[in-house]
């Protein structure tokens, strides 16, 4: 126990246990190892320990990082509070009491602070590395499907016509937003806070500067005390995670609602898909509904660690002790959901003809002969008017556009001409797009360019 001297009798064995976060900062050895190993580094520069001391202390860690690869070592929760205090206790058993110099001049508060922004920065690294995966995969899908026509949706009812590609590429710019959020998580997390101690700093000549430069951070706390209970950044890390996990569940609901026989748009491969246990007919979309379904766990993760900060008062508290098991959790979940979903992308079947006939004549062209009027002069306004008569006279007719004459169209109004007729032409649609960012196929291309040239970049860096 390393702060067991000043009692009479030792912790309660149930309380121990409860209190014991070693199954979940375990997950931080790595990361407690390195900063033990800069702390001794740095010890030894201003001569608190000697060059034997700080070697001895160092072969020593490096014995531990060995036996745990090996499986000859493992904590024990039963006897140790966490990962540090586990660490500390082996490095007595391997070089005595050398190792009783490795906690100076830092507290487990600074320790443990120090090793999360360590994971949080390699987690994240990760993340955008999936991230960047998963846009080259869409962009993939993208480019074999600029000429797939299928319908836009507002109100998850037919809007106007736009291509699978234009529809891919809004979920391409989801997750450019999702690195930039990330980006900013990684460098709130990039500040050590190593050498703050429990709250207010040290009497000894401690070097934050020198561990945090060999920590690869890059730059070291201002004030000790907000060091400590500074925990924003797993705010912004999880926030990011649920952001993201938000947007790989929109796109899961889309494939979900496409896989169906009512829709018949896409199949998913039966690598990534279940049957039923009763009805030996049913593909299920079981991966997507899953990554749909996990968004509550990374919402809730974001609801514990705000539920936990709110009205902590400076510095530390073990409610602190907390924070680490939302963090693991929404990184696994968000970036298992991520691979998983990328994988299905790479494998799905596109019905590419699947609207092809069914769209022609469809009254989602409105807005087009809306637009063709105003060309003409006529009022927005009294335009979109004029087209909602022609489309109530269609309706009462049972009819589209595809039956539509223009003798039809003339007693609606008579500024209507063949002109107006070519307007009612879903192949050309499309093609008469004109404004930024619409899904002319022409704009569509120099945006797959953009993308591909933009995401080399990126693996060149």
């Amino acid at each position: 126990m390393l702060w067991g001297s000043r009692f009479k009798t030792k912790l309660n064995g149930s309380a121990m246990e409860f209190s014991s976060s070693l199954p979940v900062d375990i997950n931080l050895i790595e990361e407690d190892l390195l900063v033990n190993k800069a702390h001794t580094e740095m010890l030894e520069q201003i001569g608190i320990i000697s060059h034997d001391e700080m070697k001895s202390i160092i072969n020593g860690l490096k014995t531990i990082h060995k036996e745990f690869e090996d499986g000859s070592w493992k904590p024990n929760a039963e006897k140790y509070e966490d990962i540090h205090s586990a660490i500390e206790g082996r490095l007595f058993e391997l070089i005595g009491d050398t190792a009783g110099k490795l906690h100076t001049g830092k507290s487990r508060n600074d320790q443990v602070a120090t090793d999360l922004r360590l994971w949080l920065k390699k987690a994240i690294g990760d993340i955008i590395s999936s991230l960047n995966n998963f846009q080259n995969t869409l962009i993939d899908l993208s480019e074999n499907n600029i000429k797939t026509i299928m319908p836009g949706y507002t109100h998850l009812q037919r809007a106007q016509p736009v291509s699978l590609t234009f529809h891919l590429l809004a979920y391409v710019e989801m997750l450019e937003r999702d690195k930039k959020r990330f980006d900013f998580a990684f460098k709130q997390a990039d500040v050590s806070p190593l050498g703050a101690g429990s709250i207010a700093g040290s009497t000894l000549p401690i070097d934050p500067e020198f561990t945090s430069w060999k920590l690869g951070f890059e730059k070291y706390f201002s004030n000790a005390m907000d060091a400590i209970s500074d925990r924003d950044f797993v705010i912004d890390f999880i926030n990011s995670c649920v952001v993201g996990q938000v947007h790989l569940s929109r796109l899961s609901e889309e494939l979900i609602l496409w896989s169906t026989a009512e829709w018949k748009f896409v199949k998913i491969s039966d690598e990534y898909s279940t049957g039923s246990s009763l009805m030996p007919q049913k593909k299920n979309p079981d991966m997507a509904e899953l990554i749909r379904g996990r968004s509550g766990k990374v919402l809730g993760n974001y609801v514990n660690i705000v539920s936990v900060l709110k009205a902590l008062p400076l510095s530390y508290n073990r409610d602190l002790q907390e924070d680490k098991e939302p963090v693991f959790s929404s990184f696994t979940t968000y970036i298992n959901s991520l691979n998983i979903l990328n994988k299905i992308i790479a494998t799905i079947e596109i019905n590419k003809e699947r609207f092809t006939n069914e769209l022609k004549g469809d009254y989602f062209l409105s807005t087009d002969l809306v637009d063709w009027l105003v060309l003409q002069g006529i009022s927005f306004r009294e335009s979109h008017r004029i087209v909602g008569e022609l489309v109530k006279y269609l309706e009462s007719s049972e009819k589209d556009f595809s039956k539509l004459t223009l003798d039809e169209m003339k007693k609606i109004n008579p500024i209507f001409n063949e002109e107006a007729l070519e307007y009612l032409n879903l192949e050309k649609s499309l093609g008469r797009k004109q404004s930024q960012g619409s899904p002319n196929p022409e704009m569509i291309k120099d945006q797959l360019k953009k993308w591909k040239s933009k995401l080399i970049e990126v693996v060149k860096s």
